[in-house]
């Protein structure tokens, strides 16, 4: 007589969005896994047959993926090839009563502070003694070292405070503890993201700690690169730009969202400073920091913004020559204070504008990739596509800054460190070859 064996679950994670929430994917892989539940992530196979599906809920078009993802996976369940679909993240917790009225056919949804309630679902316990314990869903090369949770800054037009909250610091003991158990797993790079960077510290220590907690990682042995990513420029700790330039594994880089150029956009997007006060900031970083690379990006199509507004935008991009910019399209969200504003410019008017400053960032972005030329950088390898490496340099970050392209009969692995002379420039890549 045959006995039917049960079939052991196995957990597809899908993430979308932000960085912030690959974190929180990895964590959960974590703690599953720790609860000797099969996990993995984007399972291209399609052997599991329970899907958690991690959401984004920032901007209207994040919006839209997500929904269309998880009805896709309940178009799956209902034909039988999955036993379970359960969303959590930012989308879930902002909108989980409309969702739940909307798609019957998701088993439960969950808020981005809500993992024990998910992990009760296949009968797991959270660990807490797991803290940092994560399954990389990156190359195992690099990683991101979330330092914080949620935003307190009032910005009119973001709605992540509603999502996760106010912001929560981590202690440095903690993070210095998880950035050397990635080292362990083979990071080499560690970049630190939270909503706001700068804010670390004051909730838990009473002052902004971001410069401690940079000393205390560059301490840990064997993290060759650390990457500073949502710097806010309000109040900035100019301390910090002391770290940067002195640890030499601190790169000599920063991602700091400036959002706009013009007073009154500034002001009624609620960033409480001033197109002077950042290109004193900006100036100053460069003086402190000599090569520092500073990445922005930009919302275009704010409620009330003219012509000059726009104007005004490409002068400053003219006279501050960024090295990397990022151009969003307003997004009109419910429950932010932007929300009682009429969203008046039209949504291809929003894109003509984006294209326009992207098209002004392209010139700049080329005239500095030419002067680059010639010179020899250290770079770290990332993979291996149609037969050539693929690499950054200390001033570009994985998938939004540039690369460089290295053809080469050498073997080389991800997660080494190469030396390149560039010998060709494009308006957002580089080419090169090994340097012995």
């Amino acid at each position: 007589m045959k006995t039917k064996t049960l079939k052991k679950d196995k957990v597809n994670i899908i993430t979308l969005g932000c960085s912030k929430n690959l974190v929180d994917s990895e964590v959960l892989s974590g703690q599953l896994r720790a609860n000797d539940i099969d996990v993995v992530h984007e399972n291209a196979k399609r052997d599991h047959n329970i899907v958690v599906i991690n959401t984004c809920g920032f901007i209207d078009k994040a919006k839209e993926e997500s929904i269309n993802t998880i009805l896709e996976q309940v178009e799956l369940k209902d034909r039988g090839k999955l036993d379970k679909v359960y969303v959590t993240g930012c989308l879930s917790a902002r909108y989980r009563g409309d969702l739940e009225a909307e798609i019957p056919g998701v088993d439960a949804w969950f808020g981005t502070m809500e993992m024990p309630a998910l992990l009760k679902k296949f009968d797991a316990d959270y660990k807490s003694e797991l803290v940092g314990e994560r399954l990389l869903s990156t190359p195992s090369h690099y990683a991101y070292l979330k330092i914080a949770e949620g935003c307190n800054r009032t910005c009119s037009f973001c709605a992540i405070p509603l999502m996760r909250g106010g912001h929560v610091s981590r202690p440095i003991e903690e993070l210095v503890r998880e950035a050397a158990r990635l080292v362990k797993m083979g990071v080499k790079e560690v970049m630190l993201i939270a909503q706001e960077l700068t804010y670390y510290g004051l909730d838990l220590y009473k002052q902004r700690r971001l410069a401690d907690l940079l000393n205390a990682i560059a301490d840990v042995p064997g993290i060759e690169w650390i990457r500073l990513h949502y710097a806010y420029p309000s109040k900035f700790p100019m301390e910090v730009l002391e770290v940067i330039r002195t640890r030499k594994n601190i790169c000599n880089y920063i991602d700091m969202p400036l959002q706009h150029a013009a007073n009154n956009m500034l002001k009624a997007m609620k960033r409480q400073i001033t197109r002077e006060e950042m290109e004193t900031l900006i100036t100053e970083m460069r003086a402190q920091v000599p090569g520092i690379c500073i990445r922005t990006t930009l919302i275009v199509g704010f409620p009330g913004e003219t012509l000059d507004d726009i104007e005004e935008l490409k002068q400053f991009l003219e006279k501050m020559r960024f090295d990397r910019v990022g151009v969003f399209t307003y997004s009109h969200e419910e429950n932010t204070s932007a929300y009682e504003l009429v969203d008046d410019v039209p949504a291809e008017e929003k894109e003509r504008r984006a294209q326009e400053i992207m098209e002004v960032q392209q010139e700049i972005s080329l005239e500095k990739n030419q002067a680059k030329v010639g010179q020899v950088f250290r770079v770290l390898v990332d993979k291996k596509e149609s037969g050539r490496y693929l690499a950054r340099t200390e001033f570009d970050s994985v998938e939004v800054d540039n690369e460089v392209i290295i053809s080469t009969t050498k073997r080389l692995q991800p997660g080494q460190f190469v030396n390149v002379r560039i010998t060709k420039a494009y308006d957002y890549d580089l080419e090169g070859e090994l340097v012995d």
